[in-house]
């Protein structure tokens, strides 16, 4: 949805972009890559049809990409 701009499942272009909350540290959509909670937070962008719910997360930083690699994988 991210890229297409269309639902995947109903193919509606009613898609809406929900971005992290800075302000909200310890709870949200987010990868930490520590266990200190200020640091490492990684947010997870959810895109979201309007029309059937359907809902795609998306990390949007390709250097964000490189950590959660180097932490995970």
């Amino acid at each position: 949805m991210k890229n297409s701009k269309c639902c995947p499942k109903c193919h509606s272009e009613n898609i809406v972009r929900v971005p992290d909350n800075p302000a909200r540290y310890a709870s949200g959509n987010n990868i930490y890559t520590t266990n200190m909670t200020l640091f490492g937070k990684i947010p997870v962008i959810r895109y979201v049809c309007c029309n059937c719910g359907y809902v795609e997360n998306w990390v949007e930083n390709r250097h964000e990409l490189v950590e959660i690699k180097k932490t995970f994988g």
